[in-house]
């Protein structure tokens, strides 16, 4: 019977055409990579999928398959690929520093770190203009972390829960998603607190959040004033007082979560709590890896939605389309907290990373890709709540720009998540008519939307129509 559903997945609507031809695939069969995956890569990295993809090719927001099978890439390898797969900038720009300089080190200067630095820190508002790159988003909140410690000398750091921060040892404290929990010693100095989550949480409205869709759920505030955001504000305090000492080290936030799936919080909540943490002697840290560099679309920065200004910046992901590479950005006074001992990185700010951030930044001004994320976004966030409306397993449609989160529910009164299989079925018909979409919620009950910034409103179209497809064909299985 799954057979028979499989083979027979199709949707009223065609994929939009793409006239780049893939090479022909010329490696190992998928069997032999199936084997080598299975005897020789850390069973801890898991794959998507009951058969999962074997990738072959890249372009734009293409994927292709060993069997040249073309997929409308809704993920971009977890929010990593900014500006398309492959982009010819940025490809040429690596092959052009491939040739000349890979690796010195920053004990020299190359040209390459020092315009990037100029580059980036000119897009941050003052006083974050110092630039300390790594290789990854894990890296830059673990320094963060140190930094804020050293230049506060407070010891205590919060977080959300439902934060995901990053999977090292000390990052791992402020991650608060039981998934990625180890049973070891971990967090020390780390503490949680509630997240301000205006469906799942509880209180919230039809007002609170920074997004063209609001919640189904109902509120009698007046313009304003917001409740929930209250409410929240309160908790926050109430660990202040009870979970950390009267001094902290600080506090972390992502303007809308990632992995937990786009949960965005009401609308003056961070400026609230990041008064309260500065009178606590803390710093306030925005976690840009999955908004930064102009995915939210009305702005280029997460936490200029919030109308924030952050003391410590830090950047990952979509910095380099998918190129190892991250960023902490601050000021010249926390900066200088890391000098008075050595801190060394030996291949953060390479010349070839450098290369690449620099050439994605160009594309994305010059391919105008912050303002087709508001766009494409604000179009393809209407379609969805369109569906929502329509099926009461559509719990939720929430996020801002090319950030976007579908909860899935077993009904809306109750707002209690899907059942994982049920899911699955919806997200494997969706792979089988061409689309691929992340998963995430702490019971990975949450579609994450998060393409590369040059997806198009035919692609919204069309990727809509299979999601509203694999939706019918999970009434008709339930029937």
């Amino acid at each position: 019977k799954q057979q028979k559903w499989k083979s027979s997945v199709s949707t009223k609507v065609e994929m939009p055409p793409c006239d780049f031809v893939p090479e022909k695939y010329k490696s190992y069969q998928y069997e032999r990579m199936q084997n080598i995956r299975e005897q020789n890569v850390s069973p801890s990295l898991r794959m998507y999928y009951k058969k999962p993809l074997l990738l072959h090719q890249g372009h734009m927001q293409w994927l292709f398959d060993y069997e040249g099978r073309r997929y409308l890439d809704l993920f971009a390898g977890i929010v990593t690929v900014s500006v398309g797969h492959c982009h010819p900038k940025v490809t040429m720009a690596a092959q052009k520093q491939l040739a000349r300089l890979w690796h010195t080190t920053n004990i020299y200067m190359h040209p390459s770190i020092q315009e990037y630095a100029e580059k980036l820190t000119s897009l941050l508002p003052d006083p974050l203009k110092v630039v300390y790159l790594t290789n990854s988003g894990s890296e830059a909140n673990d320094l963060a972390m140190f930094m804020a410690r050293l230049y506060t000398r407070n010891f205590d750091i919060i977080s959300f829960r439902g934060a995901y921060h990053g999977g090292s040892p000390y990052t791992l404290g402020l991650t608060s998603i039981g998934l990625y929990k180890h049973g070891v010693a971990n967090g020390f100095g780390c503490s949680t607190t509630m997240l301000p989550d205006v469906f799942r949480g509880p209180w919230g409205g039809s007002h609170c959040r920074d997004s063209p869709v609001q919640t189904i759920r109902k509120c009698s505030c007046s313009e304003g004033v917001c409740l929930a955001n209250d409410q929240y504000i309160e908790q926050f305090k109430d660990t202040l007082d009870t979970s950390v000492p009267k001094t902290i080290a600080g506090f972390i936030a992502e303007p809308i979560q990632g992995v937990n799936g786009a949960v965005q919080y009401p609308r003056s909540f961070l400026k609230e709590a990041y008064q309260l943490v500065r009178e606590r002697g803390g710093v306030c840290i925005s976690d840009e890896v999955q908004t930064g560099f102009g995915r939210t679309g009305s702005h280029f920065w997460g936490f200029q939605t919030h109308d924030v200004v952050p003391d410590i910046v830090t950047l990952a992901k979509g910095i380099a389309n998918g190129f190892p590479m991250a960023a902490v950005v601050t000021t010249k006074e926390i900066a200088s907290s890391l000098a008075q001992s050595l801190h060394f990185n030996t291949f953060g700010g390479n010349p070839l990373a450098c290369v690449v951030g620099a050439a994605v930044l160009d594309a994305i001004e010059e391919d105008g890709l912050q303002k087709n994320s508001e766009d494409v976004g604000t179009y393809m966030l209407l379609e969805l709540a369109k569906l929502r409306d329509k099926f009461e397993i559509v719990g939720d449609v929430r996020g801002k720009g090319l950030m976007i989160g579908v909860e899935m529910v077993i009904d809306k009164r109750s707002r209690l998540p899907l059942p994982p299989e049920e899911i699955s079925q919806i997200w494997e018909d969706c792979k089988d008519m061409g689309v691929l979409i992340g998963r995430g919620g702490l019971y990975s009950q949450t579609f994450r939307i998060k393409p590369p910034m040059c997806i198009t409103k035919k692609d919204a179209n069309f990727a809509v129509e299979v999601f509203h497809t694999a939706l019918q064909r999970h009434m008709e299985r339930a029937a």
